[in-house]
């Protein structure tokens, strides 16, 4: 395929470009069990992929909590905070295998590379992994009204990419991000088995193939 018919490629970056959903899980978890919410691991699952205020949320419904806004916006601070002390712990090396090699054989077909994630900490974990170059432009939060599902992260990188949604590729590691990729009718690259909606899916960062996904992207549009 000719490889110019690819504008652009998005990336989700917890799960996708390192794993800071253990920072994540920890910081909420500190901040459930001060209000004595059950929280573990399987319960997290749930937060992957949403914005900090709408995790609070299902966190408070869980515990049948109620506060004001003014308490939840503290709440959702106080959660950010810790977080924020836990991923200055964040080294180059974690991230995750394959991505680099990946992005750089992107980056060879002069290919517009996007960031597209609903933490408003994106800037300082790409600083934090020294990549921060390798993307022409990052969204997150502070930049769009609606959190995954909705297409609007994505459509957001694709538009200030100048790069047709249609002739562009997402890659992600929750349901609701496939969902945001597929509403924006975006090529949807999956990272684990349980994503079975995504347009190719892979079990793991290190089995991502250019080559795989190109030719993936050229049948898909050829459908």
């Amino acid at each position: 395929m000719q490889s110019k018919i690819i504008e652009a490629v998005v990336f989700d970056l917890d799960g996708v470009i390192t794993d800071t959903a253990k920072y994540h899980y920890l910081a909420w978890k500190s901040i459930a069990d001060e209000r004595d919410i059950p929280f573990n691991e399987e319960f997290n699952e749930n937060l992957k992929g949403v914005s900090r205020l709408e995790s609070l949320e299902l966190i408070l419904n869980r515990g049948n909590i109620e506060l004001t806004d003014a308490e939840k916006m503290e709440l959702a601070e106080k959660k950010n905070e810790r977080y924020k002390q836990f991923i200055q712990q964040l080294t180059p090396e974690e991230i995750l295998p394959g991505i680099l090699s990946f992005i750089n054989k992107i980056k060879s077909e002069n290919i517009p590379i996007g960031l597209a994630s609903v933490s408003k900490n994106a800037q300082t974990v790409l600083q934090a992994l020294k990549i921060e170059h390798l993307f022409d432009y990052c969204a997150d939060a502070s930049k769009i009204k609606n959190s995954k599902p909705d297409p609007e992260i994505f459509l957001n990188v694709c538009d200030v990419l100048q790069a047709n949604p249609s002739n562009a590729i997402g890659i992600e590691d929750a349901l609701v991000g496939i969902a945001a990729i597929q509403s924006s009718n975006m090529f949807a690259v999956g990272i684990g088995g349980h994503l079975t909606e995504a347009d190719l899916l892979v079990e793991e960062t290190s089995q991502l193939d250019w080559n795989k996904v190109k030719k993936a992207f050229s049948l898909w549009k050829e459908s």
